[in-house]
């Protein structure tokens, strides 16, 4: 079978981590979800300026919107509401067949927000109401103003995809947080059964900024390993708050966990597994959102098992031992929060001022 495919023997559902207008018009997307089982579909601001500024799928109606007199902030979320609601509309049959649990697609509020809860939940609101669609998701940041965002956003009964999660006690906080905002929303009154959330975990990135240190401290005998046992711990965490006393309150009403998301999952390092974020975190009720490329590899030569609850001791021992080398995970952790954000801040920018050019020079 498909090693893709097969990740649902193993309660993993598969995202994708890319989209451009023209996966969902040439038929790419279908085939994914068609052959390989896909989920869901992840975006980010760094994706689309990708997809709109260094491909021409977007080039005549750029210059359509510009003719109409359209603002670049207009242009811009006219596109990517277009591409996600596009998206949701292939997925749809995967979420009506799956009750509501399979089948999202993930669009961000603007990075400048990250540190602004009000402008959070106000963009939040707006893109939700735009999108018109059940099976998406607003991604969230998971900062310290995120938090209250994500309570109010699902007391509000909007889905939410928290992004940017490195540290371990932050995530607590995000599932935390995801739990408040059912009880507020159930205590309002209304139903919570088909409110949906994925913590978006973010992988490579903790190794790219972790190894070298441990080269550093002679100890590159335990490189490319933090990232994976983070993870697993994370896991443990979700078993933790999600089975809760008040967690099981809730899903007696019919409310679902908040299930973690792997992303950051294409490897960085050249003589590092082409899928040694997949293979090492299988597990039920987790969702791996993966670039186009390690799909592929994955694919060709995946090899699925249950393998999330393998090693937990291991892993623990690892970041303990981190210290002893000089290594300040939480200050690292908080480190990659602060450069995430700023890694979207810039090509959002970047991608507006594509625009403003695209816009000056479209035909009358």
């Amino acid at each position: 079978m498909n090693p893709l495919k097969k990740l649902q023997d193993f309660g993993q559902s598969v995202y994708l981590d890319e989209i451009r207008r023209s996966m969902v018009h040439n038929g790419y997307l279908t085939t994914l979800i068609e052959r390989d089982g896909l989920r869901g579909v992840t975006s980010n601001p760094a994706i689309f300026q990708k997809a709109i500024a260094e491909t021409d799928d977007y080039k005549t109606a750029i210059h359509e919107l510009a003719r109409q007199g359209k603002s670049v902030p207009e242009i811009y979320e006219q596109l990517v509401v277009e591409d996600i609601q596009n998206a949701a509309d292939l997925l749809r049959d995967t979420y009506e067949k799956s009750d509501g649990r399979y089948g999202y697609v993930s669009l961000e509020v603007s990075p400048h927000l990250a540190h602004d809860t009000e402008g959070t939940v106000a963009e939040a609101h707006h893109l939700w109401q735009r999108l018109n669609r059940p099976n998406v998701f607003i991604k969230v940041p998971g900062t310290q103003a995120g938090l209250p965002a994500i309570t109010r956003l699902i007391r509000d009964g909007i889905n939410v995809n928290v992004t940017l999660l490195f540290g371990l006690e932050r995530y607590r906080e995000v599932a935390e947080a995801y739990l408040a905002g059912l009880e507020q929303r159930d205590a309002d009154g209304h139903p919570i059964a088909r409110i949906a959330s994925v913590a978006s975990f973010f992988l490579s990135r903790i190794d790219v900024a972790i190894d070298p240190l441990l080269e550093a401290a002679s100890r590159g005998d335990v490189a490319g390993k933090a990232a994976i046992a983070s993870a697993k711990l994370a896991y443990q965490i979700y078993h933790e708050v999600f089975g809760s006393e008040s967690a099981a309150a809730l899903a007696a009403k019919g409310a679902r966990n908040q299930r973690l998301l792997w992303a950051s999952t294409s490897t960085k390092n050249p003589e590092y597994s082409d899928v040694m974020y997949v293979e090492p975190l299988i597990g039920p009720d987790t969702v791996n959102t993966m670039p186009a490329a390690t799909l592929d590899a994955y694919r060709d030569h995946g090899d699925p098992a249950d393998r999330i609850e393998e090693d937990v001791d291991e892993a623990k021992a690892l970041l303990a031992r981190l210290p002893a080398f000089g290594i300040d995970l939480d200050e690292i952790t908080q480190t990659l929060e602060d450069e995430g954000v700023a890694k979207f801040i810039a090509p959002f920018d970047s991608l507006m001022k594509t625009l403003e050019e695209a816009v000056a020079k479209a035909p009358a």
